[in-house]
């Protein structure tokens, strides 16, 4: 098995000039997509409208419920897929961006999941806004070579175009027919003049791209945008966490019905439940919350893994004297999110010792150091290495320095953390003991991060992007986070970053 970035820099990318075949799957023109840019951000304004004049997710959600149901489909939203007691599959999040991290991601998810009875994309399988004409590019081509189903759930951006795009190729539905006008002057007529509304299809360009994946095998339609799917000895339920990061009324009563019994069960979220070293238990309309259903031991949930966010974390909460693993997989393709803003994580009876995270932090720092030292033009000052970064967080962290072979590989006690490297840490909200944090600075140190995204920025690896693959026996699941970082030698053969064994008996 080839190092990770547990082991050594090489094993996270570092210091490879040997640039992986995945530009070889790639179309001739890529967009690169930016998210400074204005013409990006201003078609993807909806969850701006509604967070100011109400949440129309919920009413169109439904409106395409009852055009599947009244197509055939499961009123319960429940499918089977043929598996037997042990399979495997894949989950993959955030994904579609059309360009080099996205694309470097699929040989070594190629490789891992070349016997895998399905994959699940956990959030925003389309950026910016979910269009149709983008599918092509974005999911039927980097991934059609995968030899068997995926299934989806949709992230926020899928529904800047209300889930026109997403409802027709996961759902095979037909577009929604056009609603009447609001009253003048109320919220919703406000909110209907700035609304950006779906853009008609080119059907040819669609037809085009679904020849990518016309194989007998590759085919799925699922009956909507939440659905729960029995395979094996398990179910794994998707549900759609719409624009604001919140499920309506009707999905949370779904949500109950088909988490009860004893069959053990995995969630896919749009909005992960624990993220960086907070909670968020997820409101349902009209009271409670996904995690309440989660926790309840009668519901028998053994995982919750969630999207949006683009990085992996791993977080095992105990629950009634039993062990739920909380996961965030949203290092897909997307822009990396950072993880060394996080502060040294304590919450909900989680510790440091027990998390997990990819990009380490100290690499995510390095990464981000560099990002701002090109944008900026001031390298000199910004650009710390992945040993100077991950030792100024160490100290503030107050935490061993995480790469097994760091001193081997630096020298023991080489590293020295100087005023620069302090200074450069906390420009860019490298995160620090729960006792120095005020609540009043995390949205800051976010700040930090989303002023440059890395958005059309990071054409040269290593992407730190990542991927899931599960296996399942009556026994137990085996989660195992891959990485990919654009350099051949781990396109060859993906480092494993993470593993846990989850007990189902």
């Amino acid at each position: 098995m080839s190092d990770s970035s547990r082991d050594t820099a090489a094993g996270a990318g570092w210091g490879s000039t040997e640039r992986g075949a995945y530009t070889h799957l790639m179309p001739q023109r890529t967009e690169k997509l930016s998210w400074v840019n204005p013409k990006t951000l201003w078609p993807a304004r909806n969850g701006t409208l509604a967070s100011l004049f109400g949440d129309p997710t919920a009413d169109t959600r439904n409106r395409w419920v009852e055009q599947r149901t009244a197509a055939g489909a499961p009123a319960d939203k429940v499918f089977r897929h043929p598996a037997p007691d042990n399979f495997s599959f894949m989950v993959i999040g955030d994904t579609g961006e059309g360009d080099e991290p996205q694309y470097a991601v699929v040989p070594g998810f190629l490789r891992a999941g070349q016997d895998t009875e399905f994959a699940v994309l956990a959030s925003d399988v389309i950026y910016p806004v979910g269009a149709t004409d983008d599918y092509g590019t974005k999911f039927f081509r980097p991934y059609q070579d995968y030899q068997a189903p995926i299934y989806a759930i949709p992230g926020n951006h899928d529904w800047y175009e209300d889930l026109d795009g997403f409802m027709r190729v996961f759902c095979d539905a037909q577009p929604l027919p056009p609603q009447p006008r609001p009253r003048p002057l109320s919220s919703a007529w406000w909110r209907s003049l700035l609304w950006h509304k779906p853009r008609a299809p080119d059907e040819q360009r669609l037809a085009e791209a679904r020849k990518l994946r016309s194989a007998p095998a590759q085919q799925a339609v699922q009956p909507g945008p939440y659905w729960a799917v029995d395979a094996g000895p398990v179910r794994i339920i998707g549900i759609d966490t719409g624009l604001l990061g919140t499920i309506d009324a009707e999905q949370g009563r779904w949500l109950r019905e088909v988490s009860q019994g004893d069959t053990p069960k995995i969630l896919v979220t749009g909005s992960p439940l624990y993220v960086d070293a907070e909670h968020h238990p997820c409101q349902i309309d009209g009271g409670g919350t996904v995690d309440d259903i989660v926790r309840d031991p009668a519901h028998h949930y053994v995982a919750a893994i969630g999207g949006d966010i683009h990085n992996y974390q791993r977080y095992p909460v105990e629950v009634d004297g039993r062990t739920i693993q909380y996961v965030v997989a949203g290092g897909g393709g997307a822009f990396m999110h950072a993880t060394h803003t996080m502060p040294r994580v304590s919450v909900g009876g989680v510790t440091e010792a027990d998390f997990r995270c990819y990009p380490l932090r100290g690499d995510s720092l390095a990464f981000y150091s560099g990002l701002y030292g090109r944008r900026l033009r001031m390298r000199r000052f910004f650009t710390l290495t992945e040993d100077q970064a991950t030792a100024v967080v160490s100290e503030r962290l107050g935490i061993p320095r995480t790469r097994a072979r760091a001193g081997a590989e630096a020298g023991a006690g080489a590293t020295r953390v100087t005023a620069r490297t302090r200074l450069v840490a906390s420009l860019l909200g490298a995160g620090g003991r729960p006792d120095r944090t005020s609540r009043m600075r995390l949205p800051v140190r976010k700040a930090y991060t989303q002023l440059f995204s890395p958005g059309s920025a990071t054409y040269s690896p290593p992407f730190f992007k990542c991927f899931l693959r599960l296996d399942v026996s009556p026994e137990s699941v085996r989660l195992r986070c891959f990485s990919a970082t654009g350099n051949l030698p781990q396109e060859l053969d993906p480092p494993v970053e993470d593993e846990v064994v989850i007990p189902l008996v």
